[in-house]
Order: structure tokens, then sequence, then C-alpha cells
């Protein structure tokens, strides 16, 4: 199969078009590399620097490579950049898969895995949260993928495009060529081990009194290479139809827990404090995976967070500038 993966250079789209090059399969990476890294592209896989944003470039790339199906996670996805800049993901995010699917659907493109979100689900009844769940997007952010899977749901319906929406949480951890890069950095594990690097001074833990067990957020943490199977298996289930699942461990972790958990790794004190709370962060979020285990079988090889944390800190001690660490 011949995939064409829009945001291959990205953090999670790269180790997925390495997972996807290790199981035989022929990949075309398609970015702007506005967030994306040049270097993080596996070298087997063709590469088309353009933009979503372009019909024109789109239409060349499938015309080109002629791909039998598309992983899309070329997006904004800042929650808190989102409530900044709303146009920016409610129209730029929507706009450019529109371009996408339409491309799709002209050169008769029938398979589509969207990299989606568990920010769908701001305030749920029930943790951890499943496929059943009401969807009230938590920015907009959350709202341009509920868009985007609306849009899925009738191309469905209309033209027999078959798709997997995967909504998740927090990606962590690293394969052993590639992991997480962003500038500026907001994420809190690659935040944590900056520290441990000496490119930090310490961390800012935003809140210490939520109604946890040790009064820090829980959110859950998804190890990008059980990530990238679960797209993986995903695509290759698209013949018995579509399908929406949501993805995480089924268990959450404390911002303490990970601070704690990566000062053990890392031998380094971390220093932390705790400052005042984000607006807008709930005390837990952690989705449910019970659907897509029973369906398709999957199983994170990698559920906790010592994991996770030790294969993020062998890559950021490999690449401690990142994908600008000199090879």
């Amino acid at each position: 199969m011949k995939v064409l993966v829009s945001g291959g250079a990205g953090y999670i789209g790269s180790i997925v078009v390495e997972q996807l090059i290790q199981q035989g399969e022929r990949v075309v990476v398609f970015d702007n590399l506005s967030l994306g890294h040049r270097e993080a592209v596996h070298p087997e896989a063709k590469f088309v620097h353009a933009d979503l944003n372009d019909r024109i470039a789109i239409d060349q790339a499938m015309k080109q490579h002629q791909p039998d199906a598309v992983m899309h996670f070329a997006a904004y996805s800042l929650v808190g950049e989102s409530m900044k800049f709303p146009f920016q993901y409610l129209g730029e995010n929507v706009t450019n898969f529109l371009n996408l699917l339409e491309s799709m659907v002209a050169h008769d493109v029938k398979k589509i895995i969207l990299s989606s979100t568990a920010n769908l689900f701001d305030d749920p009844e029930r943790m951890p949260i499943d496929e059943s769940e009401r969807i009230v997007p938590g920015s907009p952010y959350g709202e341009s993928k509920f868009i985007c899977e609306r849009m899925l749901h009738w191309l469905d319906q209309i033209h027999d495009l078959r798709f997997a929406a995967l909504r998740y949480f927090n990606a962590a951890g690293a394969s052993t060529e590639r992991g997480e890069d962003h500038t500026p950095e907001l994420h809190l594990i690659p935040i944590v081990l900056q520290v441990a690097l000496g490119q930090r001074e310490r961390v800012s833990m935003f809140g210490g009194d939520y109604d946890t067990p040790d009064g820090t957020c829980v959110r859950d943490y998804i190890h990008v290479l059980d990530l990238a199977q679960a797209h993986i298996l995903a695509l290759q289930a698209l013949d018995q139809g579509s399908r929406t699942y949501n993805l995480g461990n089924g268990q959450g972790f404390s911002v303490k827990q990970v601070i704690e958990t990566a000062r053990e790794i890392t031998g380094h004190a971390i220093p932390a404090d705790i400052v005042d709370r984000r607006p807008g962060d709930p005390a837990t979020l952690v989705a449910g995976s019970s659907k897509i285990r029973d369906e398709l079988g999957w199983r994170p090889a990698y559920p906790d967070l010592q994991a996770i944390v030790e294969t993020a800190w062998q890559w950021h001690q490999s690449h401690p500038q990142g994908y600008a660490t000199p090879s």
C-alpha cells in the first residue's frame, strides 16, 4: 500500500511514517515544514514540500504518487493558542483539510485516517472518556477537529470515503531515531527533560490544589509508538468500514508523577514550583480505549510512565538541540 502522510515531518507524523516503512508500506510525506523538520522525514519516504492551502500542489502530489490512502496529521494543535487565534484554527485547519478531501475524491482515493483529538470532550461526564461521551469541544482547536470529523461522516455517506478518526490527549516518548522537537516547547515531558539537560532552570506546575491525589492535574499520556500502531491498525481495518476510536492508557499521571519519574530516570533534581492555575484546566482527563482494544486487538507496548519518559530521555540526550543537533 502507498500512503500519503500530511504532516509527516512533525513529531507524531514522522514516527508513523517510520513505522509504516518498517512494515513494508510505501510512503509519501506532504509537509510545508512550518512546524515539522526535514531531518525527521524517513530517508525511504518520498517528500513533497508543499502546503495544504495549495489545492494545485495537492492535486499534483495525488496525480504523481497515486496513493491508496491518506493519513492526516498536518494541523495547528495547541489548545491555548487556539483561544488566542481562533480564526487560524477554525479557518486553516478546516479549509486545508477540505482541500485535501476534495483532492482525494477527485483522484479516487478512498481511505483516510484523521489524527483527531480528545479535546472534543471539554467537560466529560464519565472518566475514562469513551466514544459515547457527549461532544463539547474545549477550544477552537477541538471545534476544528469536530468539523473535520463531520466532513468525514458526510463524505463516507456521499462518496464512499472510508475513514477512521483517532482521538487522544498527550502523545509522548520517542523512537530511537525520532522524537519531540517544538519551538517553543509547551509540552510537559520535554520541558521537564530540558531542565535535566540544563536548558531550563526549573519547571512550573500550574496549580497544586486540584481534587486529585497529589493536588496537581492528571493527564493521559500515550506512547507515540503505540499511537503509530493504532493508526496502522485502523488503516488496515477500513475495508470493513469507517470507525471512530478514543485512544489512551486508561489511567492518568499527575504533573508531580511525571516530574518525579523524570528525576528518577535522569538523576537530576529538576526543581519545580507551584504557580497559579491556568484558566480552563480540568483536574483530570483520561481517555478510554476499550473499543479499539476489543475490535482491533490494539495493546499499548509502553503503558507505564517509566517507559514513556525513558524513551524520551534517550532521544533528548542524543538530540540535545532536537533535529538541529549535528549528526
